[in-house]
C-alpha cells in the first residue's frame, strides 16, 4: 500500500517569483503527496545545495534552455530531470514508509553518503 509508483516534477514559482521544484510522489494506493521545495532567505552548511541552471555547463542543460538568460539563471530544469529520472528510478518500487531507506537511498545519489 505504501509502496512508490511514480514520481513528477515540475518547475513553479516560489512565493518570492523565483523558480523552485516541485514534485508529486504517488503510492500504489493512489495516494498522492507533494511537496516544494523553495530556497530560504539564508544556506547554512548543514541545508541543501542548489542546482540552479545558470551552474550548469550548456552542454549538460536540456535541449534549447539557456541556463545563463532564462530566469537571469535560477531555473531549476536540471534539478527536475535529474528528479524524473536518476531520483525517480531510484525511488520507485521503495517503501515510502521507511525513511530512513529513503534517506540512505538520496544520500548515496547524491555521493554524501
Amino acid at each position: 500500500m505504501t509502496t512508490i509508483t511514480d514520481i513528477r516534477a515540475r518547475e513553479i514559482m516560489d512565493s518570492r517569483g523565483n523558480p523552485t521544484v516541485e514534485v508529486d510522489v504517488e503510492l500504489e494506493s493512489g495516494v498522492i503527496g507533494r511537496a516544494a521545495v523553495p530556497s530560504g532567505a539564508s544556506t547554512g552548511v548543514n541545508e541543501a545545495l542548489e542546482l540552479r541552471d545558470g551552474q550548469v555547463p550548456a552542454k549538460k542543460l536540456p535541449k534549447g534552455i539557456n541556463g545563463k538568460t532564462r530566469y537571469l539563471g535560477k531555473g531549476v530544469l536540471t534539478a527536475v530531470e535529474n528528479v524524473n529520472s536518476t531520483i525517480a528510478s531510484e525511488l520507485i518500487g521503495l517503501d515510502a514508509a521507511d525513511q530512513v531507506g529513503i534517506d540512505h537511498t538520496m544520500l548515496a545519489l547524491d555521493g554524501t553518503a
